[in-house]
């Protein structure tokens, strides 16, 4: 991971994090805030927190960060939540439909950080259908609804990063089995066009893609197997963003140093300054 003292000091970036946390008291125990205090990190997004308010204790808030948790209301599953050594100006949870609100799928954090506009930074967690046919059609639900929000978004100009696990690679590098996933949710070739029409159409930037070209760069690993220790993966977990933030990436990595989950953080550099 590169130290910010990397860059000129006249180079001001801003370090965004998104990691699938597959519960926040697992990673916790793995030493995911230990991480934290050193990685440099600004804002870091989290998914799949599976955490309620009641166990969202001291233990995970730690000092010097600002902190929002936005959980489901089914007990250990789903939710996000957002960290930040930046003050929130605003927070706003939920995308207005169910599925995502009753399960703490999306939550959106703005921040002022000197640039024309405020910046909003989004934690978003979107379905899995790998469980079925049900489960299918329920995420397909899900990218329809948002969809609209996206571009929604977009005719307002808003500035935005969405930082998140999509459940869906996008490419045949995203991925290591192209072949053998092509009936398999997550590489479905509607999946795939999904994210095609909001890069394509609606003008959102892969910015890991900016600025990070190779193959076999995967943020997630099935436990099953030897799928890590011979990487095994798939790309799912981004930070789409708004077109003003492609010219300001300058970094972008995955790591793998530690493992708090079965998903890598993804960590990317903008410069503000």
């Amino acid at each position: 991971m590169i130290p910010k003292d990397h860059y000129p000091r006249d180079v001001k970036i801003l370090r965004v994090v998104s990691i699938n946390v597959n519960g926040l008291r697992s990673s916790h125990k793995k030493g995911l805030f230990e991480w934290i205090e050193q990685s440099e990190a600004d804002v870091i997004c989290m998914q799949e927190t599976r955490i309620s308010d009641h166990q969202w204790t001291d233990a995970f808030k730690p000092e010097g960060w600002y902190a929002h948790l936005f959980p489901a209301e089914r007990a250990g599953y789903a939710g996000t939540a957002i960290y930040s050594r930046l003050p929130f100006l605003h927070i706003q949870d939920g995308l207005g439909f169910d599925l995502a609100d009753t399960q703490g799928r999306f939550t959106v954090a703005t921040f002022e950080i000197g640039l024309e506009k405020p910046v909003e930074i989004a934690s978003l967690y979107l379905p899995s259908g790998s469980s079925g046919e049900e489960a299918q059609t329920r995420k397909d639900h899900f990218l329809e609804q948002y969809q609209q929000l996206l571009k929604q978004w977009r005719d307002q100009n808003r500035s935005i990063i969405v930082c998140g696990d999509y459940n869906i690679v996008h490419k045949r590098i995203d991925i290591k089995n192209w072949s053998g996933n092509q009936k398999s949710s997550g590489c479905l070739p509607h999946e795939r066009a999904w994210l095609d029409h909001i890069y394509n159409e609606l003008g959102y930037v892969d910015t890991f893609r900016v600025v990070r070209q190779e193959a076999e760069l995967y943020s997630w690993w099935s436990n099953r197997g030897q799928a890590r220790a011979k990487n095994v993966g798939w790309r799912i977990d981004y930070q789409a963003c708004s077109p003003d933030w492609k010219d300001r990436t300058v970094n972008a990595w995955v790591y793998k140093e530690q493992w708090f989950s079965d998903h890598a953080p993804v960590i990317i550099d903008y410069k503000i300054a």
